[in-house]
Order: C-alpha cells, then sequence, then structure tokens
C-alpha cells in the first residue's frame, strides 16, 4: 500500500477511483475486477440466504476516507452513507491531523457480555456470593461449549454478579454477566449460546429461575480511544485565527458536555463516521448505536462521547471514548461479497484494529462538525452536495437534473418542494427552455458537438464531419476574494484552482485558459451549469472552454473574436484530452456543422444538409474516458503505423464523400458511409458489447447507419434515420440507453431537438 494519502482523489470519475485504488495497492487484482465490472455487490439471491422474505437489495454510495494516519500506520476507510459531505468532510480533517502527526488509538479487548436474569431468588446476598465463588466452574462450562474460541485466544474471560431491585421495591433479581473474548467475530449467536448453555447450572447455584439470557449492547469492556493533538497554526482559515478556531471548537464542546439537546447533535456527528465504517464492513451498526448512547448516559446525564480543549502548549487536544464491539469474521460478514472486499481494503488484522480506526473516524468526523460550525457554520461550502440530494429527491429526471439544480442554487431556496415546483415548470414547457436576454447578458454559452464521420483519423490531420448538439454549457463569472474558484453543481465539484499544487488535466486547462487570457491574478468564482451529459463523447468538455471563455470575455471586455475563443479552447482541449483533434471546440465556438481538418491553422469548412436530416444519440450506461482511448490509439499506431496510417486515410475518404451526400441530401449513401466508419472504429478496438447492442438496435429500428460517437471505448452511437426519428428512438431505447433526437434542417439553420 502506497499510503491513504491520495491527492485529487474527489475530482476522478468512479472508474479513474477504482484504478488509482489498484494502483496504490488498496485493492488486488481480483477485487479491482469485480469492483470495476460490479460483481462485489450484494445481489439478491444472497440476500435471500441473509434474511428472510427477500423482494430486493437496497444500495447505499461507499465512499473512500482517505488521508488517515492512525498510531503512525496509513489507512483509508470505506464508507457506506448516503448523506453528503461527510465522506469529503473525513477526509478533510485526516489531512489536516495527518500534519500534526496523525490519531493516537487503541482498544481494548473484544469482549462482550452475555447477561442471564435470575428471578425468586430465596437468599440474593448468598446466592450472589456462591455464583461468584464457583465462577471457574461457570467459565469452564460455557467454554466448552465453544472450544475453538477458546483456542484462538478468547472465550469466558470473568463473570460478575449484580443484584439489582425489582420494579416497586418488591425484592432483588440477581443478573450474571459473562465477560466473553469473542476474538475477531461480533459474537452475538455465540454469547447467546454460551448463557443458554450455563443457565441450567447458575439456576441450581442460586436456587433461583433462570429467565432472560441474552447479550448486551452496552459493550463497555470494549472500549475503544482515539486522542488527537492539532497546533493552532494548523487550525486558521475563512478569516479566523488558529486561536479562534481552537477555542471555539473547546466551547463548543462544553456545551455539548452539559447540554443532551447539543450532545445528541454532538454524538451524531461521531457515528456518521463510525456507522458508515460499519455499514461498509458488515457491522452492526444498530448495537453500536445503542451501545455508544447508553455509553454517553452512563453517569445519569446524556452528555458528549468526546471532549475538546486547549493543551498548556496552546494546542487543541481531542479525545473519544466509547464501546466499539464489532467483528471481521463470521457468518454476515463472509455472506456479503462487498463487506469483504471493503475489510480488505483496510487491511486490519484484528477486530482491535478495526475498532481503533472506528474510533479515529469517529474523532475526525467530529472534528470536522466542529470546526464548520465554529467558522462557516455546517451548510456552507455543502450547498452543491446538499443541492443535489435534494433535487434528487424531489424524483427529477436525469434529462432536467442539472437544470432543476442550477435554479435551486440560483436562488438560494434549496428545499424540496422548490424543486418540485422548478421541475413542474420545466416539464410543462420545452425540456430545454430557451435562456432570457437578462441572463444572456451575463453568461458565456456553449453547445456540444456530434462527430458524423471522421473519429480518432481527425487526430492525425484527416478531415472529421461535425455538428452542433443543441445541449448548453452555460458558465457565469463573480467576485471572490479567495482565488480562484471553479464550481460545477451538475457533477457535485467545488474547490478552489491553484498553480502550486498537484492538478487533474482538466484543471490544468481552466489555468491554462486564464493564463493566455491575462486572467491568472485575478479572483473570481466560475460557476459552470451543463444540460450536456459528460463523458459520452458529445464535447462537454470543450463545450465547458468555450462557455467559460465568452463568460470572461463579457465579464472583462476582452473583445476576443470566435477565432481567438477557438484557439484558447483548442489548447485547453490538449490539457483535457492529451492530442485533441481540435474539432470538439471548433463545433462549439463555430456553432455550425462543418467540415474540420486539423492544420495550421486549422481548416473550417461550412456544411448545410440539401435535406432534413434527422439522427439519434444513444447514450450507453459506460463512461468515455477520450484521452483514454485516444491515447490507446497512438500507442497502437507507434506499433503499425502504416497500418494504421491506412485505417485513418479510409477514414477520411469516408468522411469526404459523406459530406457530399449531406450537401445533396443523399442519406442512404450518407448511411451506408456510416456504417462503414463504424467497421473501421471497431477495427480500432472502440466499440464495446453495449455500443453494438445499441447499433444493432437501431438497425432493426430502421435506422440507415449507424455507428459509435465520440471516443468509443462507451459513451454513445449516433443513428441516422430515414424520416422519423421515432421508431430508431423507441427501439434504442427498448435496452435501456437514453435518447437525444436532433434534426439538421435542409438549408441550413440551428440544428433542432426532436422531441
Amino acid at each position: 500500500m502506497k499510503g491513504s494519502r491520495i491527492p485529487g482523489f474527489y475530482r476522478l470519475t468512479p472508474r479513474e477511483r477504482v484504478q488509482t485504488a489498484l494502483e496504490h495497492g488498496l485493492l488486488s487484482e481480483a477485487d479491482f475486477k469485480d469492483l470495476a465490472r460490479g460483481r462485489a455487490s450484494l445481489d439478491a439471491a444472497r440476500a435471500d440466504r441473509m434474511i428472510e422474505n427477500v423482494i430486493g437489495v437496497l444500495g447505499l454510495p461507499v465512499g473512500l476516507g482517505l488521508n488517515f494516519l492512525i498510531n503512525g500506520r496509513d489507512y483509508v476507510a470505506p464508507m457506506a452513507v448516503e448523506e453528503p459531505s461527510v465522506v469529503a468532510a473525513l477526509s478533510s480533517a485526516a489531512k489536516l491531523v495527518r500534519e500534526a502527526g496523525g490519531f493516537t488509538a487503541e482498544a481494548d479487548d473484544p469482549v462482550l457480555i452475555g447477561q442471564i436474569q435470575v428471578l425468586n431468588v430465596p437468599d440474593p446476598a448468598h446466592a450472589a456470593a456462591d455464583l461468584l465463588s464457583r465462577r471457574e466452574e461457570i467459565i469452564r462450562l460455557a467454554n466448552s461449549i465453544h472450544p475453538r474460541m477458546v483456542a484462538r485466544g478468547g472465550g469466558v474471560v470473568d463473570v460478575e454478579v449484580h443484584r439489582r431491585s425489582m420494579p416497586g421495591g418488591e425484592g432483588e433479581m440477581l443478573v450474571l454477566h459473562l465477560l466473553v473474548d469473542t476474538r475477531d467475530a461480533m459474537g452475538a449467536n455465540l454469547v447467546n449460546s454460551m448463557c443458554e448453555g450455563v443457565s441450567a447450572l447458575v439456576e441450581s447455584m442460586s436456587g433461583g429461575q433462570v429467565f432472560m439470557r441474552i447479550l448486551s449492547n452496552l459493550s463497555d469492556r470494549a472500549l475503544a480511544r482515539a486522542e488527537v493533538v492539532i497546533p493552532a497554526e494548523l487550525l486558521g482559515g475563512k478569516g479566523q485565527s488558529g486561536e479562534d478556531v481552537r477555542d471555539g471548537i473547546a466551547m463548543a464542546a462544553e456545551l455539548a458536555a452539559v447540554d443532551p439537546y447539543r450532545a445528541a447533535t454532538h454524538n451524531k456527528g461521531i457515528m456518521n463516521g463510525v456507522d458508515a465504517v460499519a455499514l461498509a464492513t458488515g457491522n452492526d451498526w444498530r448495537a453500536l448505536e445503542a451501545g455508544a448512547h447508553a455509553w454517553a448516559a452512563r453517569h445519569g446525564n446524556y452528555t458528549a462521547l468526546s471532549k475538546w480543549w486547549r493543551s498548556e502548549e496552546g494546542a487543541l487536544c481531542g479525545r473519544l471514548e466509547m464501546p466499539i464491539k464489532v467483528g471481521t469474521v463470521g457468518g454476515s460478514l463472509e455472506a456479503n461479497p462487498a463487506t469483504q472486499l471493503f475489510l480488505r481494503m483496510m487491511r486490519v488484522e484484528s477486530a482491535q484494529e478495526l475498532a481503533q480506526v472506528m474510533a479515529a473516524v469517529g474523532l475526525a468526523q467530529n472534528f470536522s462538525a466542529l470546526r464548520a460550525l465554529v467558522t462557516e457554520g455546517i451548510q456552507a461550502g455543502h450547498m452543491t452536495l446538499h443541492a443535489r440530494s435534494v433535487v434528487k429527491a424531489a424524483g427529477t429526471p436525469p434529462e432536467l437534473f442539472d437544470q432543476v439544480l442550477e435554479r435551486l442554487i440560483g436562488e438560494g431556496d434549496v428545499k424540496v418542494w422548490r424543486a418540485r415546483e422548478v421541475l413542474g415548470e420545466l416539464e410543462r414547457k420545452s425540456s430545454l427552455p430557451a435562456l432570457d436576454e437578462a441572463a444572456m447578458a451575463r453568461l458565456g454559452v456553449a453547445g456540444g458537438k456530434l462527430i458524423l464521420l471522421g473519429e480518432h483519423a481527425a487526430v492525425y490531420g484527416q478531415p472529421a464531419l461535425a455538428c452542433p448538439v443543441p445541449l448548453n454549457v452555460r458558465a457565469q463569472i463573480d467576485d471572490s476574494e479567495e482565488g480562484i474558484q471553479l464550481a460545477i453543481p451538475g457533477w457535485g465539484l467545488e474547490y478552489r484552482l491553484s498553480h502550486s499544487r498537484r492538478r487533474r488535466p482538466w484543471e490544468r486547462s481552466a489555468l491554462k485558459m486564464l493564463e493566455e487570457l491575462g486572467l491568472a491574478g485575478k479572483s473570481m468564482r466560475i460557476s459552470v451549469f451543463s444540460d450536456l451529459p459528460r463523458g459520452v463523447g458529445l464535447g462537454s468538455s470543450a463545450a465547458m472552454a468555450v462557455a467559460i471563455i465568452r463568460a470572461l470575455n463579457k465579464r472583462f471586455d476582452l473583445d476576443l473574436s470566435v477565432e481567438r475563443i477557438n484557439e484558447i479552447a483548442w489548447a485547453c482541449e490538449q490539457f483535457a484530452h492529451g492530442r485533441a483533434s481540435g474539432v470538439d471546440n471548433a463545433v462549439s465556438a463555430y456553432a455550425t456543422t462543418l467540415l474540420y481538418r486539423k492544420n495550421t491553422p486549422p481548416e473550417i469548412r461550412p456544411v448545410t444538409a440539401g435535406a432534413d436530416t434527422y439522427f439519434v444519440i444513444g447514450i450507453s450506461s459506460e463512461e468515455s474516458l477520450t484521452a483514454v482511448t485516444v491515447e490507446n490509439v497512438r500507442t497502437a499506431r507507434d506499433r503499425n503505423p502504416n497500418i494504421y496510417d491506412r485505417i485513418f486515410e479510409e477514414i477520411g475518404e469516408l468522411v469526404v464523400e459523406a459530406r457530399q451526400c449531406l450537401e445533396g441530401g443523399r442519406l442512404e449513401e450518407l448511411g451506408d458511409l456510416m456504417n462503414l466508419n463504424h467497421g473501421l472504429l471497431n477495427g480500432l478496438q472502440l466499440a464495446t458489447p453495449e455500443l453494438e447492442q445499441l447499433i444493432d438496435a437501431a438497425r432493426m429500428g430502421g435506422a440507415l447507419g449507424a455507428k459509435l460517437t465520440g471516443g468509443g471505448g462507451g459513451g454513445a452511437m449516433l443513428a441516422l434515420c430515414a424520416e422519423s426519428c421515432q421508431t430508431v428512438k423507441e427501439s434504442i431505447e427498448k435496452t435501456g440507453a437514453r435518447t437525444i433526437a436532433l434534426k439538421l434542417p435542409a438549408g441550413g439553420g440551428e440544428v433542432e431537438l426532436v422531441q
């Protein structure tokens, strides 16, 4: 394992995160394949063997809490949680604590308590003494029930006897405790069977009657502790000094120590982390919750599980102590392949070690919540993530999701009822309502692109034929006092651009843009909203670059020509895709159907359809990583340049013929050329089984031609329709894919969406 510090992890796609986890040694090759192919999840057949009356399986997002340094060792914390910002806040807190030297943690032996209730005892005092005097006899009998547990170093380690008054003060009952070290098992069934097994002996010794025989979830003999010391200078930010933040956290903790109403929320923040790790590792989060809250109220007043204070040296000190009785082996854990995979990622060697990590996670989650409360408020900084959850809760379909999200964030009224109102308004109008003049005046707007023929060959100087996709990317520039901030709510991203740290390619692309425009030293907030689906080959990155450049042009009165906008956007695309052809940014910048050739300067020729021409785009469930497919084709070409250059030349010849067919209205010939182009792209190993399924469905639905479009390796396909899109559209949608239908009007004019 290379470590738990993975800068920029949150900016990656899920597929890239899995690949990065493999590269960092968090996953074995087998686990990587299972996770990447969706085989690590619990299916209905396995679920049916776990509980009764199974009708399905509920999914939860699983994220990785990163940056943990605990007792000098790196850990990642898999977390199953639906609440936005929990994983991000935890990773941020762990990163800060890492700079301070990390967490120290310890855990008691994994002892679980089994209770045996004895009623109608003639002489409780004498019976209690007798039971204690014969504890070794009770222990031997209990351990004989599970000899394998004893062989592993566990088993009953002690016996306790408690005298409890009966309700109403009518006599006493005895409660005998078996203290059982369950080693790495959760141990509930094991302890229950031990209690059953010694009940007859307890009855004979006490002279009473055994009634209840069951474990206790107040596992106060299995306490876990985590501690941290953070120098004040690491705590500053948001206009506040480190000393102010330190003292604010300490004061907030004091309120939780004395006020049960605050303590409940304080402890809930701790359990946000503990429960999420418990769920991901297959442990009983309900038992952990019960034990934690009972422990918090053990002195008769409900109080905080953690403490925060200022040390004599001026540092912030934090300590968490709570019951954490968990397991790493056992039937319920082993029945779910996902929990086993996540336990392997953690690389914990025992239940005690897992408890230590969970205690550190709980303390980190607590710290992140307290720091947010005393600096910016708990909601600030998390608006985008919260808004995404609200829009989802309103039942918003994917095609309207980003529009509803944009409206809610713009209004600042992030409520489910408002999301439903906005959704209703959009559904009563066109699915993509036009922007009014006032909005256009301050926004940079750009559309996507659709390559009709010529993918990949265009990178090597061959022509490509492409048209606009009338789905908009909108960018807005606002003043800021905190450097350069970029927010893309539709992607759930909000961060600060920096020249000084490791950056992803598209982040370097944005900084390159600002440098080209002489704006790299200015502070600003760039907000981007997109109707274009991401990662499917429809030019979302180029459209984003063009939209931002246009917004900057308006905001700073740069008087940029369309040629200059295209030139800067192409430079940005080189960062995004490594070796971009330039066709994406050209279509987005010029907003017209065109024949494009990568020259210096690029050759851009407008193309006019000779007849109304209809296309249907089918979007697969697989993301298309253009940078990856471009690099794969480049590597293959470097091995066999003569073969690949001939393929590129053949594609170029098809493009030239296709332009003539489109301008002449010869649609059947255009369809044949598209089919041939797809065959060549398939020879470059760019198609996938799912794309082939969509292409076959389109052809069976009457398409004149069909092919993949964009980078391939997933993403989208394109079908040319004879007269109407409807039959082809329905045929593709029967596979479960989303579709977009377009019309290229005869004689020119803007490309239209077809509903």
